[in-house]
């Protein structure tokens, strides 16, 4: 893809796995087609509900959308079910709970040609709306609670490991298989591996900013780091080498915890050092945070980002490999 303005802009394909996701879907919708992308768009949302009010809401309030059967319910064999009928050159990647801000369409095509990637994409934004939600959003944006990807904390444009969603040139993805869909998850990473593998650039763009809702409750947020874990386990089976040293933490902490449980029933005093400086990091670590952003929803970091680390770490030993 080249960046000569005589060329006609390429045609995107907006591909969205829904499912159940009738009370975000219409936000997600209304910032897609509220995009100032100049070239050809179109927006396919691949349905796998269990009610037809996804389907009757879309017929109703966004003709233009198609809708694509997905009668696996599953995110990835959505993906690939609205990419099979997807006409785009440009294949762009949006969630049912995800909203882009303005500009994003033409800034990440822009990018794409500006710098041959093969994939674009950039922050990931929590944005939640109650004091719990808010916690989550404040925990997915700090180190405690994110490690150090870009696309969660930010960093300086370039080439990195993966990106949140993505805006895919056709071709690359075509050239390496799409998404795998007998996977159940970690499908960005994976995809974006293979895509590196074979020599192509997954290239981060800070100013490219996609505003996420997190999970509203303790047990959905609890779920879904347990299969964050377990998804990741089931990656590295396939693709060791794609393991990054960040992606040990979790499992690693839950090793030392249940080591120490064992100590400290066999009699060992010192057994209740290492749990007793994970709890002082949470606290201490949300008190620095709570202060630097002035936020009472500091309050319940501890125990989220507990939460967060102790599914993730419990799911990363209990892998699924795939459907």
């Amino acid at each position: 893809m080249t960046a000569c303005p005589s060329e006609p802009l390429p045609s995107v394909s907006v591909i969205i796995p829904a499912r159940n996701a009738e009370a975000t879907l219409a936000a997600a919708l209304d910032s897609v087609l509220s995009q100032d992308y100049a070239g050809s768009v179109e927006v396919l949302v691949a349905d796998g509900s269990d009610t037809p009010a996804i389907a009757e809401m879309v017929r109703q309030r966004y003709p233009s959308v198609r809708l694509i059967p997905n009668p696996d319910q599953l995110l990835v064999p959505g993906l690939v079910a609205a990419m099979q009928v997807a006409t785009g050159a440009v294949i762009v990647r949006c969630d049912a709970h995800t909203m882009f801000q303005p500009g994003y369409l033409r800034r990440a095509i822009e990018t794409l040609a500006r710098t041959g990637a093969a994939n674009v994409g950039g922050r990931q934004q929590p944005v939640g709306t109650t004091f719990f939600e808010r916690t989550v959003a404040m925990a997915m944006t700090t180190p405690l609670g994110a490690g150090y990807p870009r696309y969660r904390l930010g960093g300086p444009a370039g080439p990195t490991d993966t990106v949140y969603l993505g805006v895919f040139q056709r071709a690359a993805l075509d050239a390496v298989g799409g998404y795998d869909a007998t996977l159940f998850g970690n499908e960005d990473y994976e995809v974006n591996y293979r895509l590196r593998q074979r020599g192509e650039t997954v290239w981060f763009d800070p100013m490219l900013a996609v505003l996420y809702r997190p999970r509203s409750t303790l047990r959905a947020l609890a779920r879904q780091y347990f299969n964050y874990g377990r998804m990741k386990a089931a990656v590295l089976r396939r693709h060791p080498r794609s393991l990054r040293f960040r992606q040990t933490a979790a499992p690693l902490l839950v090793l030392g915890l249940a080591a120490s449980a064992c100590l400290t029933l066999a009699g060992s005093a010192w057994a209740v050092a290492m749990p007793l400086a994970y709890v002082l990091t949470l606290t201490v670590g949300s008190l620095v945070v709570g202060i630097r952003r002035r936020t009472l929803a500091a309050l319940l970091l501890p125990l989220v980002l507990a939460t967060m680390h102790l599914n993730w770490g419990l799911g990363f030993f209990l892998p699924r490999e795939g459907r």
